[in-house]
């Protein structure tokens, strides 16, 4: 019943419909599930006994390669009671297969080794069929060699040190180069077909199957299509779709054919041992894709940043450490005369007792590590680092789109299958004035964005409510450490010494605060895709921007919050003892210790940094390896020998349907603590720089040893991630300013160093530091407790009558008591003049560097108006020859009918 002309592209033993009959190539098969009941020609491909050739990537017949695998469980060996479902779900997959065989797919199905229940359906694509769709698709395909293409380095070149770090060019060869261009059939002879098995690489093969797999129907009710392997998999009709890796990755295959890719992978990139060498990216993008390896050019590139970035916070830390017995106000906190005899307000009503200023010692003693010149230098640095950064790598990713053909991508895109699926309004198009087929209506697509936009802004609010409740937990849980830790005055208690209420208090808020963090974000996740799924873009990389956003928002709002509440709030708006504010009128605000806030902020980047890796290196490599130690030992002992290599892949574990998204989305958030709060933790380029060291090799190990292969994508660039991370980098230049403004207490003590330690201000004849605590502590009379705070009288006082607390204020019996002096007026306008004056410097700095260094180097630009050129020269070369040589035969034929023409009759 199949016409001839459609015979080559079906395998031997697959048969269609006898009922239906197609006319024409590419015509599909989507009959209703109702009329299915009645038929039964619908078949499966037959089945095929394995050949025993484990590594073998071809058919049985060892002639056509494996571009896909398609792998489901056979109803009929299903242990069951729903045969309606089962029946149900056999007839679409039947439909669906036959539907790729009428576009010229070819399918073989094998029984698993293991359990007889799996079937393996596995895909080919010949080479009509990819020549086909290579056009339809616009992939670029190689038309001659090319010797233009000179690898270049953004850092230049040291020859006797690269050549040790660079992968050994003898293990992986580096790939020829060629002019490319964007296949087209009617031109096929102006391309480098040398060999027609190799012209298309594994992974193009791979992704112009699963280009078809995705938008082949397999239903239709009510005109409603269902079509794409994604929908299948989802709905259990099939249980895993994916291409198949090349080798084992612990040695090489048997067959002399194979190159072995995955073995060198994980020899020269993955392995432990490789973790000092270069990343072989041309291998990787061949391998696994441009979308691939984009992302580890970009994580390889910021990791090489951040080693500059972690030289100089090491340096900055280090003059802090070295500095820290010379620090003149942390030695007055200690001094026994001197901070053993300040008795310090309570903190809070009732419960809390009074204290003596040093036994907040041993934490102004770390405070001068974080709080000095050094962290000035080290947030001015940082703000031009993150612009070299950002710029740097533009022209990197100009080479590498250069190198990797990507240039013109953004003509290649096409739409989303469910996308598609959905278009059933028809418009005219205002340029082409043609009939084209949309999803929605305008009205439509913005009620879609209105319930879009509330969903994400009722998912933020309920981080700020969870932001909230931490705060709750920080002012009710001070209390209590207040009651129940050691209340001697005299601070002699080893416990008291290093453990008081305000580092117990921000300890434990920053630990429960790092739960819910991934409490919310596990959740989050799944909203943030049903809302994006609902919203529908039309392109992959539309769907993946307008995620990115969505999430990116959520974890900024989640991660940051806390750290934003303890630099710029937490110790700004506490009142005075005598007239405290209260929040939400019960619970006393917080106050920070005599030095400010920077410690609790540095202790609570170090735990959410500390604990986020720990948490994601359990999540990327605890899981997936135990997941397949356990299917191991599920599986007979010694049977890997004897199974096929589409079975040892489909007991890897899958990768997900958002690949790499979270690991962009894990980075960035590691580019914020780095940027945005660097100026409190000089140490936290170094975390990350050691961070992102292993992170590179665990995130090559988890592809190359225990996930399937991913479907090789196309990609540009790294998407949305850029603008997020320019957004980052503006940012970052005024939380910086404003932490050293506000949350520590450099300008205080730079005021007070110039003003107010000398004359009229000061009694020390020259400029110093001396007398510093006792001039930023404010006087309040005890009596005044009885008056003015909700708190019973405070006992345990002795003969003391006032006690001190951290502000600028008037002391009783002034005639403006308790109101701010004027030292306070001067440190608010040194503050704000500070932030201006940071702000417009790094800005201007920052624009300095981004206009002086242009987004494409100016060879690269040369070397792809020349590569285009030559490329339109060699694609019309032949084609105006033929036509000039045409032209000139016409001519010939022209003159000869004039002269003929002309003659006399006689002649």
């Amino acid at each position: 019943d199949v016409p001839a002309s459609r015979r080559p592209f079906l395998t031997p033993h697959t048969h269609l419909p006898s009922s239906l009959v197609l006319e024409n190539l590419g015509q599909t098969i989507v009959p209703d599930l109702g009329s299915l009941e009645s038929q039964h020609d619908f078949r499966t491909p037959e089945f095929e006994e394995f050949n025993g050739k484990p590594d073998s990537l071809f058919f049985n017949d060892g002639q056509r390669r494996i571009d896909f695998v398609l792998v489901y469980e056979d109803e009929s060996r299903k242990e069951t009671n729903k045969k309606g479902t089962n029946e149900k779900q056999r007839r679409k997959r039947q439909a669906y297969e036959s539907n790729l065989i009428c576009h010229g797919l070819q399918l073989e199905a094998t029984r698993s080794v293991l359990d007889d229940k799996l079937v393996f359906v596995k895909v080919h694509a010949p080479w009509e069929v990819l020549c086909t769709y290579a056009e339809i698709m616009h992939i670029k395909l190689p038309l001659k060699p090319n010797d233009l293409k000179n690898r270049s380095s953004a850092f230049g070149t040291l020859n006797w040190f690269t050549k040790v770090l660079s992968v050994d060019e003898s293990i992986i060869k580096p790939e020829q180069e060629f002019f490319t261009a964007p296949f087209e059939k009617n031109r096929m002879n102006d391309f480098y077909i040398a060999d027609r098995d190799v012209f298309f690489n594994p992974a193009t093969r791979s992704r112009i199957v699963y280009f078809i797999l995705s938008r082949v129907k397999y239903q239709v009710i009510n005109n409603v299509s269902k079509f794409g392997i994604n929908r299948l998999v989802n709905s259990g009709i099939y249980k895993a779709a994916f291409p198949l890796h090349d080798c084992k990755f612990r040695r090489q295959s048997e067959d002399p054919s194979c190159p072995n890719e995955r073995y060198l992978l994980y020899r020269e990139w993955a392995h432990p041992r490789s973790i000092y060498k270069k990343q072989p990216l041309d291998l990787i993008r061949k391998y696994y894709g441009e979308k691939i390896g984009i992302y580890f050019a970009w994580l390889g590139y910021y990791t090489q940043m951040l080693l500059l970035a972690a030289v100089v916070g090491v340096a900055c830390f280090l003059y802090g450490y070295l500095n820290q017995d010379n620090c003149t106000w942390s030695k007055e906190v200690c001094h026994p005369d001197i901070g053993g005899k300040i008795i310090m307000c309570p903190q809070c009503d009732r419960l809390c007792p009074f204290w003596k200023l040093n036994i907040t010692c041993e934490s102004s003693k770390r405070l001068c590590i974080f709080d000095s010149f050094g962290t000035l230098v080290f947030a001015v640095f940082m703000g031009v680092w993150v612009t070299l950064f950002l710029e740097f790598w533009k022209r990197r990713q100009a080479e590498l789109e250069y190198e990797w053909d990507t240039v013109e991508l953004q003509q290649e895109e096409q739409a989303r299958p469910e996308y598609e699926a959905r278009c059933t309004h028809v418009v005219i198009n205002e340029i082409t004035q043609e009939e084209e087929r949309i999803p929605f209506t305008a009205w439509g697509k913005c009620i879609r964005i209105t319930l879009c936009a509330s969903a994400v802004f009722f998912w933020i609010l309920l981080i700020i409510a969870s932001v909230i409740g931490i705060i709750v937990y920080r002012l009710s849980v001070f209390i209590v450490f207040s009651a129940k830790l050691p209340k001697n005055i005299n601070g002699t208690d080893p416990i008291q010494k290093y453990l008081t209420p305000q580092t117990a208090t921000s300890i434990t808020a920053s630990i429960i605060s790092f739960i819910i963090i991934m409490i919310l974000n596990t959740i989050y996740e799944k909203v943030a895709i049903m809302i994006t799924n609902f919203e529908l873009p039309r392109t992959q990389t539309d769907y993946e921007n307008s995620l990115t956003m969505k999430m990116f928002l959520f974890q900024f709002v989640n991660y940051y919050s806390s750290c934003f509440y303890i630099a710029f709030f937490k110790g700004k708006f506490v009142g005075y003892p005598g007239d405290p504010v209260y929040w939400l009128g019960k619970y006393r605000n917080e106050e920070c210790d005599p030095g400010g806030c920077l410690l609790e902020l540095t202790t609570q980047l170090t735990i959410i940094m500390g604990g986020k890796a720990i948490w994601n290196n359990i999540q990327e490599v605890l899981l997936p390896w135990i997941m397949n130690l356990i299917g191991r030992f599920h599986r007979v002992s010694g049977s890997e020998k004897i199974t096929p290599r589409w079975e040892q892949d489909y007991h890897l574990q899958p990768m997900g349907k958002l690949g790499l998204f979270y690991e962009y989305l894990e980075m960035i958030i590691q580019f914020g603590f780095v940027s945005l709060f660097v100026a409190s933790f000089p140490l936290a380029p170094l975390l990350a720089l050691v961070n992102n060291i292993l992170e590179i090799r665990v995130d090559a190990w988890k592809l190359t040893t225990q996930f399937r292969r991913l479907v090789p994508e196309k990609a540009q660039d790294i998407g949305a991630w850029q603008p997020i991370m320019q957004g980052i980098a503006i940012l970052a230049v005024v939380t910086n300013a404003m932490i050293i403004a506000f949350t520590s207490d450099m300008i205080p003590r730079l005021v007070y160093y110039w003003s107010f330690s000398v004359p009229p201000y000061g009694d020390h004849t020259s400029y110093t530091m001396e007398g510093y605590i006792n001039n930023t502590l404010s006087i309040f009379k005890v009596a005044d407790f009885k008056n003015k705070s909700k708190g019973n009288p405070y006992s345990d006082l002795g003969n003391h009558t006032t006690c001190r607390y951290r502000d600028f204020r008037y002391p009783p019996g002034h005639p403006q008591e308790y109101k701010h002096n004027i030292y306070y007026w001067h440190v608010i306008a040194a503050k704000l003049a500070f932030i201006i004056v940071m702000e417009h410097v790094i800005y201007s700095v920052k624009f300095f560097i981004s206009y002086a260094i242009p987004d494409v180097s100016k060879r690269t630009k040369s070397k792809i108006q020349r590569e285009k050129y030559l490329t339109q020269k060699l694609l019309h070369e032949n084609h105006l020859k033929d036509m000039t040589k045409n032209m000139g035969v016409i001519a010939e034929r022209m003159i000869e009918a004039v002269d003929n023409n002309l003659r006399p009759k006689s002649e």
